[in-house]
C-alpha cells in the first residue's frame, strides 16, 4: 500500500457529493411537476364548430370631461341610467359594468354614478385607469 505525500497534489476532483445533489434536484423536480398536473378525470363536453352569437354582456358609463354621461356610446341621463341598467340587471343578475371617468372629471360625479350602482345591487364593478409607463 502506498501512502501519499501530504504536499502531493490531488489528481481527482470527487463529484460524487455534486452527482447525488444532482440527483436529489432532478427527483424533487420530477415530483413537483407531475404533483401540480395532476387532477379529477372528468369527461368534458363537446364545444360546437357554429360561432357564438350571445353578445358582450359588461356595460361600459363613461364620464366625460364637461360631465356627461354615456352608456356604452350612448348619451344618458342619471335617470334613464338608473332604469336603462334595471332593465339590464333583470335579464342578467350578475351584469358586469365598468365605469370610466375622465382624469379632469369632478370627483363627485363618478361617486354619484357608484352610488347608483350599489343602490341597483350592481356589485361586478370595475374602474377604468390608465397604465402610467413610461
Amino acid at each position: 500500500m502506498k501512502l501519499q505525500d501530504e504536499n502531493a497534489a490531488y489528481d481527482e476532483i470527487n463529484v460524487t457529493p455534486m452527482l447525488d445533489l444532482a440527483y436529489v434536484l432532478l427527483i424533487v423536480f420530477i415530483l413537483m411537476t407531475t404533483a401540480s398536473v395532476q387532477g379529477v378525470p372528468v369527461n368534458l363536453p363537446k364545444a360546437s364548430n357554429s360561432p357564438s352569437l350571445a353578445k358582450p354582456q359588461t356595460k361600459a358609463i363613461t364620464v366625460t370631461a364637461d360631465g356627461t354621461i354615456f352608456l356604452d356610446t350612448f348619451p344618458v341621463t342619471m335617470e334613464q341610467l338608473e332604469t336603462t341598467l334595471l332593465q339590464y340587471k333583470a335579464v342578467n343578475p350578475a351584469l358586469p359594468v365598468v365605469v370610466k371617468g375622465d382624469a379632469t372629471v369632478q370627483y363627485q360625479n363618478v361617486i354619484d354614478i357608484l352610488a347608483l350602482l350599489g343602490k341597483l345591487e350592481i356589485t361586478q364593478v370595475g374602474l377604468v385607469t390608465q397604465n402610467l409607463v413610461k
